[in-house]
């Protein structure tokens, strides 16, 4: 037995809905994961800055690792 029109267009309406929820979360997932993504570009250029400023530190003969920290 066939369902009628109404319920044909209500389930549509439904699948429609859903769809455009899911389109959205998907915009919103792609936003958060391009943050991310920067985010993590960031900080990997700043820790190869550090490392780059601590080979620095070793070849002038300096060893920041065994320094007391200026507190003590």
């Amino acid at each position: 037995m066939p369902g009628t029109a109404v319920e044909h267009e209500d389930r549509f309406v439904d699948i429609e809905i859903k769809l455009a929820q899911q389109e959205d979360l998907v915009d919103s997932l792609n936003t958060t994961v391009y943050q991310q993504a920067r985010r993590i570009d960031q900080l990997e250029a700043m820790v190869h800055k550090l490392a780059e400023h601590l080979r620095g530190l070793q070849e002038a003969g300096q060893n920041p690792t065994n320094e007391r920290p200026p507190h003590y």
